[in-house]
């Protein structure tokens, strides 16, 4: 066994955690099939959104992870559920009155509303796909039309008319007693209209012939193979795993409840159930559940507006299992912290670097970081400037780091771009001076005039040990209350940076300017 997989099987790095729990599933023997299969679900009745991202990028952590502990080939599969019925139209596509004839039918019945693709089902497909590729993922797609009508599903779907009273026996134990009198795992598509019903069964057979009422009232039978009707969302979470033989699928706490029937049912149907990992669900910044109906949060575009994709990478990675806000205030800190970890991996030992995010979000090829100056201290230096474009930012790096250009430090350059762009939507607007106390006026004061006569350069750790001390020797009890007080008086913020490295960035003569301007204001 290598030093790295030796450390990996005793890595506390939840990716490990749960590659180790998938690779003792086939401890005894390797898959039948040849390689582990991970599975990730999308609807697409809508766009890709944050949600999807975080499911596959979380999903190929625990993928990346088990292939350092094991040498069994992998697959991760994205399934699309492209065979369910339009319930609504999208508010955001042309002429949605054109779409009401096709209310029910599969989303890959509906014309693409768009017209560039053969269905609207395919237009979304086409979206995922772009969404992942954008991203990097390697991945495999799958639509569950394309499955259900080549008879990938066929055998499961016979098997589950044979089965059928054990299949109805877990669901009916999950459903209010009206739904109970109506209920049918089959969906079968109408053959008048090319809807999905949601209808009764008359009758099952064992061979899987399926009868029941059309919507105009007339009998029909029908074999439940070949594309004529789907299985209901729960016994196809189920059922997809014993068709596929699915070993490991990740969904969120909203799920977690219907676990016992997704397994109950891939069991009746002769499955192994899969490995689960169940993720908390973000929350907006009022702490409610972020939802794409109500579209409150983030979106995955907002945030890359703001900010590189491993920084989301990055947030993602960090307690899947604890609810977590997102929102637009915890970018700068998660851009900052993805960083220190890039810069810390270099200096790590192998046991050092496995749990470190930045290789669960790269692998072993980890990029070196070229940030010289911190996010934070871009939105800082942002805000006392008042930058218009990233070139009045990099006046001021390249004093800090005359080495640093946007050629050598695209990273940086990039990091420039979005902290002139955050600041102005996000920080300018909530910018809030307050006039300084007596006390913290004549500490100000002192500090002014000790920068006046600084011969020390731009040596942020002296400059630092600078204000600290004209602090403490103003009588600022607790520091805290000193280092607040400059935030707020200078920046307009209730926080802000390191205030030395603040003036080695920005500068001295400048900083005293600040200073003096706002004591004047």
């Amino acid at each position: 066994m290598t030093n790295l997989r030796a450390a990996a099987m005793n890595s506390k790095a939840w990716p490990f955690e749960e590659a180790r729990r998938l690779l003792k599933r086939y401890e005894k023997k390797d898959p039948e099939k040849g390689y582990v299969l991970f599975e990730t679900g999308y609807g697409p009745s809508g766009l890709p959104h944050i949600g999807t991202f975080g499911e596959v990028g979380r999903t190929t952590m625990i993928r990346r992870a088990f292939e350092v502990i094991s040498d069994i080939p992998t697959k991760l599969l994205c399934f699309s559920d492209d065979m369910d019925g339009m319930r609504k139209i999208p508010g955001n596509v042309p002429d949605p009155e054109a779409l009401k004839p096709y209310m029910q039918q599969p989303l890959t019945a509906v014309p693409d509303p768009f017209g560039t693709h053969n269905s609207f089902g395919d237009h979304m497909n086409a979206k995922l796909n772009s969404f992942l590729d954008t991203f990097g993922f390697e991945y495999e797609f799958a639509s569950s039309t394309a499955y259900y009508k080549a008879g990938k599903m066929d055998e499961i779907l016979i098997r589950s008319a044979e089965r059928y009273d054990d299949i109805m026996a877990i669901m009916l134990k999950s459903l209010r007693d009206e739904r109970r009198e109506t209920y049918s795992i089959f969906l079968p598509i109408s053959p008048t209209t090319g809807q999905v019903l949601y209808v009764p069964m008359k009758n099952v057979t064992k061979d899987g012939l399926i009868t029941f009422y059309d919507v105009d009232g007339t009998e029909i039978t029908v074999p439940v193979t070949g594309g004529n009707c789907k299985l209901q969302w729960k016994p196809d979470f189920g059922a997809r795993w014993a068709a596929l033989d699915v070993d490991f699928e990740m969904y969120g706490k909203d799920h977690a409840t219907n676990t016992p029937i997704y397994d109950g049912i891939c069991r009746v149907l002769g499955g192994r159930a899969p490995e689960h990992f169940t993720y908390e669900l973000f929350l907006d910044a009022d702490g409610h559940k972020i939802s794409k109906t109500s579209g409150n949060g983030l979106t995955i575009d907002e945030w890359l507006t703001y900010a590189a994709t491993e920084s989301l990478s990055y947030f993602m990675y960090l307690k899947p299992k604890t609810a977590k806000r997102m929102h637009f205030d915890v970018i700068p800190k998660a851009v900052d912290e993805y960083h220190q970890q890039l810069r810390a991996y270099a200096t790590q030992d192998e046991a050092g670097k496995l749990n470190n995010p930045v290789f669960h979000i790269h692998g072993a090829d980890v990029p070196a970081s070229d940030m010289v100056v911190p996010f934070a201290m871009l939105l800082n230096l942002a805000s006392v400037s008042g930058a218009e474009d990233k070139d009045t930012l990099w006046g001021f790096i390249k004093r800090y780091a005359p080495d640093a250009s946007a050629e050598t430090n695209p990273q940086m350059d990039q990091a420039a771009e979005f902290a002139v762009r955050y600041y102005n939507d996000f920080v300018k607007p909530e910018k809030v001076f307050r006039a300084p106390s007596d006390q913290e006026r004549a500490a100000m004061e002192d500090l002014v005039a000790r920068l006046k006569v600084w011969d020390g350069g731009l040596d942020a750790e002296a400059l630092q040990s600078m204000v600290f001390a004209v602090g403490k020797e103003h009588g600022f009890e607790q520091l805290r209350d000193w280092f607040t007080a400059l935030y707020e008086v200078l920046l307009g913020a209730s926080q802000g940076p390191r205030f030395g490295g603040f003036i080695a960035l920005y500068g001295v003569d400048e900083t005293v300017a600040l200073i003096e301007a706002q004591l004047a204001a």
